[in-house]
Parts: structure tokens; sequence; C-alpha cells
């Protein structure tokens, strides 16, 4: 069974940074591109960072300079790193993975169960 779980969530201050990790466990043979989403309340989710399996990019338009995104592809483990954080970056953070599990299924969108950020003013 394929598992993605985040951790290193937390209250920080305006101005402070946190650093999320997203580990994957479980039988498979390759993960493809990673993504961070991000959910607040009363909010749709929103789709934050993605890196690819080759490490290229893409961040959404609110967190450009202040987010970085990275990937241990031996440790099966994605980070994002939160820089200047501000109060309106307040939410729950996911982890969403394309992971080839099957050939015979292809690569499959998994979840994990988010960790919680709170930036306080």
């Amino acid at each position: 069974q394929v598992q993605l779980v985040e951790s290193g969530g937390g209250l920080v201050q305006a101005g402070g940074s946190l650093r999320l990790s997203c580990i994957a466990s479980g039988r498979f043979f390759s993960i493809n591109a990673m993504n961070w989403y991000r959910q607040a309340p009363g909010k749709e989710r929103e789709l934050v960072a993605t890196i690819t399996s080759r490490g290229n990019t893409n961040f959404a338009d609110s967190i450009k300079g202040r987010f970085t995104v990275s990937r241990d592809n031996a440790k099966n483990t994605m980070y994002l790193q939160m820089n200047s954080l501000k109060p309106e970056d307040t939410a729950v953070y996911l982890c969403n993975a394309n992971i080839l599990a099957s050939l015979s299924r292809g690569g499959v969108d998994y979840w994990g169960k988010g960790t919680l950020v709170t930036v306080s003013s």
C-alpha cells in the first residue's frame, strides 16, 4: 500500500520560516510529478508547487520568491521550504504524487492527509 505522509507544519510568526516534508512509502516502481497543495478554511484547494521527476519546478504566483520545492529521489521525499510566511499562508498543506505502483495500472495519484501551517500576525 502506497502512503504519503507530510510533516513539518506548526505555528510560526509572520516573517518566519517552515520546512515541510512529504515521504512516500510502500511498494512502487517510481514517482513521477509531486505537488504541494494547500487548503485554507472556507477556500478551495490551491496548487502551490510542482516538481517533476527531473527536478523541473513550477509555483503559484502567490508564493513565488518565498517558497522553494525540492525532492530527494533516493529518499522518496519532497520538501517545501517556506520563507517570509504571511498570515494568508495559513492552511492545511497536502502532498500529492503520481506514483507508478502497478505496471498494468500506470501512474496513479496519491494524497497525504496534510499538515497544518498556522501563521500568526
